[in-house]
């Protein structure tokens, strides 16, 4: 399985915009709306401009380090060039939990909604038909996944708007505050900022996925100057969908009182805003948001496994092979699309919580690797241009992930941390006790 082939370099930025777009998963907005009005009482809109901004931060030191590294590792390439190799594995081998997972996770919620709509068919044939579709489609050439995605990220923006509309159309019919030009949604008087914080809190996990365009930094040309925008693009961009859609959710349900169960609104929403044919429109819709997402964080981890290979710190002639003809690391994907098929044995809060873990961890050391490169190595601080890009800034970003991990659900730090603990061990195995330092790949050696 030794070819030498390389991956091929042929993303435009707008089709790494699409692949973050498409992880993040635009369509989270109406998973989350019913808990964080709750908890911000009813200034949903509001709390995602406090979670972008915090989520900022990070995006602007993923783009510093993507400058100096761009390889296709991500966090574990950073934190390895950028501090120490040792610690690189193992913050590599935590945000396997955040990128192996999710792709399971999104054969997990494929089989709950496929399951409410066919009931006796067996659960097991959504998974395996889920995971075979996304495990084909990755196989092929990553242009071609790009442009799935582009179809399916435009499905989800379409029936976003055509929903903006109805609820125009509901507002002006006496619904809700009962006007578009209103700014309560955003603000109003008596509002709470430490609750708002409290919802941002929540709401920083919609934008996991932003850093997941850095996995593909080998497949596009030029990445020193197309990764950086695009990261920061995907992040404002789904920022900017997130705010205006929960600001006119907001403004049809002032609070969460009209709400059964406001956990889990989405049915609600849809139902109350568009009546029962679009509410099935709507549900169905959730299928091509799963797939986005799946063949999205599919091709991430996949990469990153890749990167992972070719340093030796797993078995290079497997995971850092190359199809001849595809140029996709194939048996990453095939290996990617066996793990999805535990979504058959899995519930939905355990396999979530396994990914919340992975994702701080990167996102901790990204920000960090930034300061310890810029500013430790290269003293590139000593002026106030060099203080705020590679001190205060990446500061503010651990500062706002270290929030996060403050509210980390006790689930996924238990599991992370089992985790972290079967990859100490394995690198004990690795460094021989620590007596050498783990391989690494060298460019230059190629």
């Amino acid at each position: 399985m030794e070819n030498g082939v390389k991956l091929k370099r042929s993303l435009k930025l707008w089709q790494v915009v699409i692949m973050g777009l498409a992880y993040m998963t635009p369509m989270v907005v109406f998973d989350t709306f019913g808990i964080v009005s709750g908890l911000t009482k009813g200034h949903v809109p509001t709390a995602y401009i406090i979670a972008l901004v915090g989520m900022l931060f990070t995006a602007l030191s993923y783009g510093q380090l993507v400058k100096v590294f761009p390889q296709a590792g991500s966090a574990y390439t950073y934190t390895q060039k950028a501090i120490s190799r040792r610690l690189g594995f193992l913050v590599g081998w935590s945000s396997l939990l955040d990128y192996l997972f999710l792709p399971m996770v999104n054969a997990l919620l494929t089989k709950l909604y496929l399951n409410a709509l066919f009931p006796s068919v067996p659960d097991l044939i959504w998974v395996i038909g889920f995971v075979g579709i996304v495990t084909y489609l990755n196989l092929r050439s990553v242009n071609i996944l790009a442009n799935f995605n582009t179809l399916f990220v435009g499905v989800q923006i379409l029936i976003m708007i055509v929903f903006i509309i109805l609820v125009v159309k509901g507002l002006n019919g006496g619904e809700g505050t009962g006007t578009v030009f209103s700014i309560q949604p955003f603000f109003k008087e008596g509002m709470s900022l430490p609750l708002l914080v409290t919802g941002a809190t929540v709401l920083c996990f919609s934008f996991l996925g932003f850093d997941a365009v850095t996995t593909l930094s080998e497949e596009t040309p030029n990445p020193e100057k197309t990764i950086p925008k695009a990261i920061l693009l995907t992040a404002l961009w789904g920022g900017i969908i997130f705010i205006t859609t929960s600001f006119f959710i907001q403004l049809f349900f002032p609070d969460i009182s009209r709400f059964k169960n406001p956990d889990a609104a989405l049915p609600e929403i849809a139902l109350y805003v568009g009546g029962k044919l679009f509410q099935s429109i709507f549900l169905c819709t959730t299928f091509i948001n799963t797939l986005a997402s799946g063949l999205a964080s599919h091709a991430s981890v996949s990469r990153l496994l890749y990167v992972m290979g070719r340093d030796q710190v797993f078995p290079e002639k497997w995971f850092a092979y190359v199809h001849p003809k595809y140029r996709t690391p194939a048996f990453n994907v095939l290996f990617v699309g066996v793990i999805s098929l535990s979504a058959y044995f899995f519930d939905l809060v355990t396999a979530t919580s396994l990914i919340n873990f992975g994702a701080l961890m990167a996102f901790t050391f990204v920000n960090l690797s930034v300061i310890n490169h810029y500013a430790v190595r290269n003293r590139m601080h000593k002026t106030p241009k060099g203080f705020i890009n590679y001190v205060l800034l990446p500061l503010i970003g651990a500062a706002t992930v270290g929030v996060l991990w403050v509210n980390l659900e006790k689930s996924s730090l238990i599991m992370g941390i089992a985790w972290f603990s079967l990859g100490f061990i394995y690198l004990l195995y690795l460094t021989k006790a620590f007596k050498v330092a783990p391989p690494q790949f060298k460019a230059e050696e190629a």
